[in-house]
């Protein structure tokens, strides 16, 4: 039965809109940027991890935020203004696009998740599917004729693009984004015995909370300093409950979450990702979160994060046994939790780092335009 269900995922998959870029496009501004506009719901996380910093590089031009939650676009001026859509359109902004497609140098779309796939996936729940066909599928049957720029979050997810000739854009959050809190490590009390493991999930990771939570009950049976908690909506919940020493925490927004990690640190974070089709496309951008709250992170093996790190990164197969091994001997370590915690904050900035090139055919220093 489940060979026949993904058959027929991956059969609707196949004729879901996909983002393409229109005739004659390039893969360049149409003319000189004067101003870059982006359309999203902002503020989130994928504005935050892979434009924010980015567009404020050297040679990059001006630019402005319009989030799409409003009724009406915003007044803003389209002469010589490169649109990127960040994941999402609404209707008014398409509008918006259209009627000004003349005086536009060009528009863009960033995708960061393999959107298809989670569509027809068997994670997501039904409002979450449909608001991604409304708000991110859907679209595309008007804003294709106008797209000239696709980026992608990941190699893998540009070759899903490989119609659109996407573009790779891995993250690069801004410092300010993970490094907000007080720089020192040590400077936190890591020595007061109870040790919290967390587990941060968003609402298609319902497969990963099955795998940990046998993992977790054994470690706080095991290691009574340990306590957990896990971000977890109203389905996956459910396979929390009954669990002594876990709170549950329902996802929150955004700005919320960026705030949650001012007064606290966690130990240990925990970022399983099953084998499967949607994940293989997913970007590292759960090791920002790791950072911000200094803990020791705990990876899956796999295209996201990578294999075996001789650096020091905790990158495993998804096997039950080895992560209760891994997360035991974390708990009674502090001195490994602090190197391992330090290997993550060191990849995030190098992926910080990353920004100071901006977008590079945007800026005005290196933007090559369609020839006359």
């Amino acid at each position: 039965m489940s060979s026949v269900r993904e058959r027929l995922a991956r059969w609707i998959e196949q004729r879901l809109p996909k983002p393409r870029l229109r005739d004659g496009a390039s893969g360049r501004p149409r003319r000189p940027v004067k101003r870059i506009i982006v359309f999203g719901r902002i503020p989130n996380p994928t504005f935050d991890y892979y434009l924010a910093a980015r567009l404020e590089a050297p040679d990059m031009p001006p630019y402005e935020v319009a989030d799409i939650r409003s009724r009406e676009t915003p007044t803003l001026d389209p002469d010589g203004a490169f649109v990127i859509i960040c994941r999402y359109a609404s209707p008014s902004v398409l509008r918006w696009i259209e009627s000004n497609m003349q005086r536009l140098s060009g528009v863009g779309l960033f995708v960061d998740d393999d959107i298809p796939a989670v569509v027809t996936g068997k994670d997501a729940d039904f409002l979450y599917r449909l608001f991604l066909w409304y708000r991110a599928l859907w679209p595309l049957r008007r804003l294709n004729r106008q797209l000239d720029i696709v980026w992608a979050s990941t190699q893998h997810l540009a070759s899903r693009l490989a119609e659109a000739k996407a573009l790779v854009l891995p993250p690069a959050p801004p410092k300010a984004l993970w490094s907000n809190v007080r720089e020192d490590a040590a400077a936190y009390d890591r020595t007061k015995g109870e040790v919290l493991i967390a587990y941060h999930a968003t609402g298609v990771h319902l497969e990963e909370h099955r795998f940990l939570r046998p993992i977790i009950a054994e470690v706080l049976r095991e290691r009574p300093q340990a306590r957990f908690e896990v971000f977890a909506d109203r389905r996956a919940s459910a396979i929390w409950q009954g669990l002594n020493r876990v709170q549950i925490r329902e996802p929150m927004p955004w700005i919320e979450y960026l705030a949650d990690a001012n007064d606290r640190t966690i130990d240990i974070m925990l970022v399983p990702l099953a084998p499967s089709h949607v994940n293989d496309s997913r970007a590292p951008t759960k090791r920002i979160d790791v950072a911000r709250y200094k803990a020791a992170g705990v990876y899956s093996e796999g295209l996201a994060y990578g294999f075996a790190d001789e650096h020091g990164e905790l990158r495993l197969p998804y096997c039950a046994d080895l992560w209760y091994r891994v997360i035991a001997q974390l708990v009674d370590d502090l001195y490994t939790r602090g190197k391992v915690a330090l290997v993550s904050r060191n990849a995030v900035l190098h992926m910080t780092a990353a920004a100071d090139t901006g977008l590079q055919v945007l800026s005005q220093g290196k933007a090559r335009l369609l020839p006359p």
